[in-house]
């Protein structure tokens, strides 16, 4: 039943992130960075923030929910696998600095982000 929750939650996800890529991406057409994919990553690294300071600050969530949430609907909607081959493809299309800005926005922003979620998350719990 688990596997079901984690497929449920990674369709709808992977749908949700097509969705806001394809609507954030159209908006700076003459720009080769990644910008759709940078702003689902904040985004999916904000609210696992807030998924997980709820799950560990209150225990709430049933464990099909938990699985649902962070690895089925966070993990289909983040993909880092698409951050890391976009990434490869400014190093390999002669971007670097693209590359290397994606790199560093993607990990440094999503960490902060993270953060950013778990302490807003602290706040409102205490």
């Amino acid at each position: 039943m688990r596997y079901l929750f984690i497929g449920l939650g990674g369709f709808v996800g992977a749908v949700l992130r097509y969705w806001l890529g394809g609507v954030v991406q159209p908006a700076s057409p003459h720009v080769a960075f990644p910008l759709g994919t940078l702003v689902v990553n904040l985004l999916g690294c904000f609210a696992i923030g807030v998924v997980v300071q709820v799950i560990e600050a209150r225990g709430v969530f049933h464990p099909n929910a938990r699985v649902f949430l962070t690895i089925g609907l966070l993990g289909g909607f983040t993909t880092f696998s698409a951050f890391a081959n976009e990434t490869f493809n400014g190093f390999r299309d002669g971007l670097p600095l693209v590359a290397v800005l994606n790199l560093v926005a993607s990990v440094g922003l999503g960490l902060l982000a993270v953060w950013a979620g778990r302490a807003a998350v602290a706040g409102v719990l205490r």
